[in-house]
């Protein structure tokens, strides 16, 4: 088996993917709502360290069919030793099929257009970005360190080379008081993509330890209970009006309603979904126990 550093996290879509960690944390750790990769340095593995993985996974190299490589942003490590991993899994599992990756909208536009050409040319195939929202003034809030316009550029230009492209929101970012503005900006932004290939919505955990938990326990951020939540959701759907086809999902564990569909056709279905729920919650919605990072 590969060696791991730390918890390792994976979009739900690589449920069944070999995880190689090629990067140890993440460039960006000053996100106030997140905890994932607090506990780690900043550190980019050897190739010596990843062909030793590689190696480690030789016994069942005919059964792997895709490849996630993480940690939280490993597209920012430089493209020619990105190439030389891509080359290795290529070499190594006869059967693969597709890799991912995760990224910030800055690692996508530090690289040129000819550098992600060749990435998707090598063998990558997906790339995750977290939106998080669209709204500028949550975007500052939370410390994401970029904004709407960076990811609305990032996001065409991956487009743009022909990866697929799935991006994450999170609804009640903005808490009680950003609650509109969190749906109509994020649909905003995702109207401007037009649009990515997936977008999941996850739903605000407010982790302890977490600059947001202070915010939380001081009473200077209050979050949206879930019927609020089903109501953001609700809005940023009514908002997105797309003309390219876009999966839309709330299968992370942290949503309150499972929920999917192809954007635009079924946007008035999953309307329809979410305000039968609203009418009637009872037995509907995960409890908070079940819910998870």
């Amino acid at each position: 088996m590969p060696r791991y550093e730390g918890a390792i996290y994976r979009p739900p879509s690589e449920a069944d993917s070999l995880i190689l960690q090629i990067e140890i944390g993440c460039s960006n750790i000053d996100c106030t709502f997140c905890v994932s990769y607090k506990d780690k340095k900043l550190r980019i593995r050897s190739l010596d360290e990843i062909k030793q993985d590689i190696r480690d996974t030789k016994p069942y190299a005919d059964r792997v069919r895709k490849v996630f490589l993480a940690d939280g942003d490993a597209l920012v490590i430089r493209t020619e030793k990105l190439l030389k991993i891509l080359e290795l899994l290529k070499r190594s599992y006869p059967n693969l099929e597709r890799v991912g990756i995760y990224a910030t909208a800055l690692n996508v536009l530090k690289k040129t257009e000819e550098q992600l050409m060749k990435l998707k040319d090598a063998g990558l195939g997906i790339i995750y970005l977290g939106i998080e929202t669209g709204d500028d003034v949550i975007l500052k809030r939370v410390k994401k360190n970029m904004t709407s316009d960076q990811m609305v550029k990032a996001c065409k230009k991956v487009l743009k080379i022909g990866f697929e492209l799935s991006v994450t929101i999170i609804l009640g970012l903005g808490g009680k008081d950003r609650w509109r503005e969190n749906a109509i900006e994020t649909a905003r932004v995702i109207n401007e993509i037009d649009a990515p290939t997936y977008v999941g919505a996850l739903t605000l955990m407010i982790p302890r330890g977490t600059p947001l938990y202070q915010e939380y326990i001081s009473g200077e951020f209050e979050p949206l209970s879930n019927l609020e939540i089903l109501k953001e959701m609700r809005l940023l759907i009514e908002n997105i009006n797309i003309t390219n086809k876009c999966i839309f999902r709330s299968n992370h564990a942290s949503n309150y309603l499972p929920i999917g569909g192809d954007l635009p056709d079924d946007k008035e279905e999953i309307l329809n979904i979410i305000d039968r729920t609203l009418e009637q919650p009872q037995g509907k919605l995960r409890p908070e126990f079940l819910r998870g990072l």
